[in-house]
């Protein structure tokens, strides 16, 4: 597994975790919530699979 993989790893739950903190404080939209989880669930799954192993 590579720096990025792990990075993708430990980025995207912290994504999720602040975007569910910003909308139970009212910040952000139920829609602006789903969003901002699944776009990057997405991205962190496309530069995952992408990205090759160190040898």
């Amino acid at each position: 597994m590579s720096d990025a993989q792990i990075g993708l790893m430990t980025a995207t739950p912290i994504i999720i975790a602040f975007a569910i903190a910003l909308r139970r404080m009212g910040v952000l939209s139920t829609v602006a919530t789903v969003s901002a989880v699944s776009l990057s669930v997405a991205i962190a799954t496309v530069l995952f699979t992408t990205q090759s192993p160190l040898p």
